[in-house]
């Protein structure tokens, strides 16, 4: 793919993220009214109306487009590491997806202790996988958008996102140099043949 036919993919996509959530908030309105949802579940604490997704998502969705352009495309990189680049990003977006799914199904069948235990355990996955990067968190929202509305996904996300950041880029790394400082793993040799 090129980067004029992301581009074009981005517009696309983002229209189509438009239309979706302000058709969502249309059916939302014409039946019961659109839902608020309270920071952390909690009564006690403001609600924020799902109206803010119209506008949050596409601008999310617009904005995080272009970072993976700029990753996929940018001047870094060669034309010929764009196809991996786009790849790994389709399966962060997929797997950020289903994760987003899965929390806002056990979510929403009661089970929240579980969704719980799921999103701390994403914790130990993201000392192996960057989960930091824009495809999940563009997943991550557009998965829990139906159940949660558009903002509480985006700052779980960011902080989950902050949170991977930190364990995959600082303390993995930090613990990789010590031990290849340590010579743990010994030297590298490439088999004969």
């Amino acid at each position: 793919m090129t980067e004029k036919r992301f581009s074009t993919f981005s517009l696309y996509g983002t229209l189509l993220v438009t239309v979706a959530i302000w058709a969502l908030l249309a059916w939302s309105h014409y039946h019961g009214g659109v839902p608020s949802h309270h920071l952390l579940a909690r009564p006690d604490m403001p609600a924020i109306s799902n109206w803010w997704g119209g506008l949050l998502l596409p601008v999310l969705t617009w904005f995080l487009l272009a970072r993976i352009r700029r990753q996929a495309f940018g001047t870094t990189n060669s034309y010929s590491a764009a196809p991996r680049a786009l790849r790994r990003a389709l399966v962060g977006f997929v797997g950020a997806l289903s994760f987003g799914v899965l929390i806002a199904v056990l979510f929403t069948a009661g089970e929240s202790d579980m969704a719980g235990n799921v999103m701390l355990g994403l914790f130990v996955f993201a000392f192996f996988v960057p989960i930091y990067r824009p495809e999940c968190l563009l997943g991550f929202v557009l998965a829990m958008t139906y159940t949660f509305g558009a903002v509480l996904p985006m700052i779980i996300g960011t902080v989950l996102g902050l949170v991977g950041l930190v364990l995959h880029g600082g303390i993995r790394r930090a613990l990789l140099y010590g031990v290849s400082k340590l010579g743990v793993l010994g030297p590298v040799s490439k088999p004969n043949g």
